[in-house]
């Protein structure tokens, strides 16, 4: 498994609406950056996709950038679109992948609207 293959999992969990599959992606202590501010740990995320989830109808991700380390450490960038009924919204998104002992890899850090900036 390469650590963009967590973008693949990630969209198919959540244009499925699985939420335990979305959960599965984040290690136990994970951080989730969400509208409300960060949350830690399965339970908060858990609970943040639950609102998330009731509020949109899908969403489109695509890889941007790959950074991996030695260390079994990624960072990715990812370009996104979050449909909410007839609107949509677009961002970038930053997350931290560590591989596992198996050789997959979860979320250690998920920034979903990283800051533009270019324009300050």
């Amino acid at each position: 498994m390469r650590p963009q293959d967590i973008h693949t999992l990630f969209l198919d969990a959540f244009n499925r609406g699985d939420i335990d599959a979305l959960v599965a992606l984040y290690e136990p202590n994970a951080l989730l950056v969400t509208g409300s501010g960060p949350v830690l740990g399965h339970d908060a995320i858990r609970h943040a996709y639950r609102h998330i989830l009731a509020h949109g109808s899908g969403m489109e991700l695509k890889t941007a950038m790959v950074l991996e380390s030695a260390e079994g450490l990624a960072v990715l960038h990812g370009t996104w679109t979050y449909h909410l009924g007839e609107n949509a919204i677009a961002g970038l998104s930053t997350e931290v992948v560590r591989r596992q002992p198996d050789g997959s890899w979860l979320l250690v850090i998920d920034e979903p609207r990283t800051p533009d900036r270019t324009n300050p």
